[in-house]
């Protein structure tokens, strides 16, 4: 059995005698390998990692990365750091306390979402601190009855679910704002099913009463039918009567905000290192990037080093809504900061890390997993349902439905719910509704890790389009047996997932060199696309296929190995159980992907 090499941690750089004194090696050891991989440093000159990596793995070490080990451990310390509740469920219960809830505003476009903010705004902002809210900044915080309520400043379920779909909860209640003169609409259900799939409690603010053909009566009875039964109905949804325009009812909502808040057990420990979510971001240009932050956990400092998104940096200045300069901001606490790279997105979560060197490995990795596409971010395809159920990862199935018609979308849910009988895995129906799958579907799907089931029905080209940017499965049916099939088989691990080739580059011949003991290794172009090592390949002399597929054994730029090669460059190719590359042969690489 080969005996594990011992594992050296190794800074970023340092000197060759630093080297030489990491591995109790002597310095003249350490200058006689680096000369025999061609590179000169004396005695007191700093090497980067990579030069001292190829050193210690000659005198059989194995080197690894001290900032890349720091990164690891702020990940594995925020290991679901994409979701806001793992913020404070892996602390002690003594170290928890309440925090002022978030609340979004949700519902139908001409509803009075924007009106309900400013008035609440203008009339509670600060409990009357002078001055007010000076600029726009994403957030802001009411007192009520000597408590504090953090409204986002953002309102819809568009703003909302885009902040989802980028991990972020980002609000902990919604108030969902039903006029009293128009009812329940379309857009309400949408909203309504994006603040179930998101696990919020609502408060149901009836506005427009002022008006003169209000009903809050009639409302009522429409919130009953989509399940929102009043608790004056000896139901669990307090709803509100309010008028934006005359100030009436604001008060009573801010109680029920509150009444809601102290059963959904909203707690933070303000000790912590701080942790939460980008409302937004923009760059000034006398001051550079600014961003919005709401703090979810912890307490943030202004000098503290962050990580939001794929962007970094140490906080320079920090600014309350008032735009008064601060030096700290505790749970709940909306404040903008200076001194990020870029600018990260909305819904972006963001955390606090060691120092500058772990963040910019983290920022790598970041980037490096942006770069794999969507594919790779793709997190829930029907296939693997039943392997992540038996991971752990899911304990449910999260489904949109959509049909041509009622008289088919009925039966379609009811017989999809029938499955929960007979299956460990919870089949869980987000919404279902009439109509072609649109991009708000998708953007729900996206938002709950949820799959989209048509039902003889388009998919509109926007949706298509952001499904394939997000890494959202959408599938289509024609006969409800075999959507019901399908979802049978998945739920027991039985549905069998079908391939495809696809081309990722293509490489031209242009000299051939034959080494002993190593085979024939093809000098080439990359032409387009890119060579990769684990890739596989095929090679073609004109019309001809000379072999169909077959690994690559080296891939090479200047006789180191790579794992890549980019359009416009040359390289070596050497593949397995292949050696009669010509001069203009075609070297396709290709990979196998899941269908979806």
């Amino acid at each position: 059995m080969a005996q594990e090499k011992q594992i050296v941690q190794v800074p970023d750089f340092l000197t060759v005698r630093e080297l030489a004194e990491l591995i109790e090696a002597s310095p003249i050891e350490v200058m006689k390998r680096l000369i025999g991989n061609g590179i000169m440093a004396s005695i007191n000159q700093q090497i980067d990692f990579d030069t001292a990596a190829i050193v210690i793995e000659e005198l059989g070490f194995e080197a690894q990365s001290s900032s890349a080990l720091e990164a690891q451990a702020e990940r594995e310390k925020a290991a679901d750091a994409q979701t806001w509740r793992r913020m404070y469920t892996a602390e002690k219960p003594e170290n928890l306390v309440p925090r002022p809830p978030i609340v979004t505003i949700l519902g139908h476009v001409d509803h009075g979402k924007t009106t309900l903010l400013d008035t609440i705004r203008k009339t509670r902002v600060a409990a009357g601190e002078s001055g007010g809210i000076t600029q726009h900044i994403g957030a802001y915080r009411v007192e009520h009855n000597g408590r504090q309520i953090t409204f986002l400043d953002t309102p819809g379920h568009e703003a909302f679910t885009a902040m989802r779909a980028r991990g972020a909860q980002g609000a902990d209640i919604a108030v969902l704002v039903v006029a009293a003169d128009d009812g329940v609409m379309p857009t309400t259900r949408e909203a309504l099913d994006h603040a179930r799939a998101a696990n919020v409690p609502i408060v149901v603010a009836v506005t427009k009463i002022d008006k003169r053909n209000a009903n809050v009566e009639v409302v009522k009875q429409e919130l009953s039918e989509v399940g929102l039964v009043p608790d004056e109905w000896d139901g669990d949804t307090l709803v509100v009567p309010v008028s934006a325009t005359e100030g009436t009812g604001i008060e009573d909502l801010l109680e029920a905000i509150l009444l809601v808040a102290d059963d959904a057990n909203i707690v933070a420990n303000p000790a912590a290192d701080p942790a939460g979510v980008v409302l937004e971001s923009e760059v000034d240009p006398s001051r550079g990037t600014m961003a919005t932050l709401v703090v979810l956990n912890g307490t943030l400092h202004n000098g503290d080093t962050i990580v939001a998104g794929q962007s970094y940096g140490r906080i320079k200045a920090m600014f309350n809504e008032r735009q008064e300069r601060v030096q700290e901001a505790g749970p709940s606490t909306p404040v903008s900061v200076l001194g990020l790279t870029g600018a990260p997105l909305p819904g972006d979560s963001f955390e606090k890390v060691k120092n500058d060197k772990v963040a910019r490995v983290m920022m790598d990795e970041r980037k490096e997993a942006s770069a794999a596409g969507p594919a790779a971010a793709r997190s829930l395809v029907l296939e693997d349902v039943f392997a992540q159920y038996a991971a752990g990862e899911t304990k449910e199935l999260n489904l949109i439905v959509r049909a041509d018609v009622q008289g088919s979308l009925q039966p379609i849910v009811d017989s999809l719910l029938r499955l929960n009988e007979e299956s460990e895995i919870h089949i869980r129906i987000l919404s279902s509704d009439i109509g072609n799958i649109s991009e708000n579907d998708v953007m729900l799907g996206s938002a709950s890790n949820a799959i989209v089931i048509g039902f003889h029905v388009d998919i509109d080209n926007a949706a298509r389009r952001q499904a394939d940017s997000q890494g959202v499965e959408i599938r289509q049916y024609q006969i409800i047996y075999k959507l019901l099939e399908d979802m049978e088989l998945a739920l027991n691990g039985l549905l069998e997932p079908t391939y495809q080739t696809k081309t990722i580059g293509t490489a031209e011949v242009r000299q051939v060199f034959r080494i002993p003991r190593t085979g024939t290794i093809a000098g080439s172009f990359i032409r387009d696309g890119e060579a990769r090592r684990n890739a596989r390949a095929r090679v073609k002399r004109g019309a001809q296929v000379l072999i169909e597929d077959t690994s690559v054994s080296s891939l090479k730029r200047y006789n180191e190995d790579v794992r890549e090669v980019r359009t416009g460059f040359e390289c070596g190719i050497g593949l397995n159980n292949f050696n009669d590359f010509q001069e203009g042969d075609i070297v396709e690489f290709f990979i196998t992907e899941k269908v979806v």
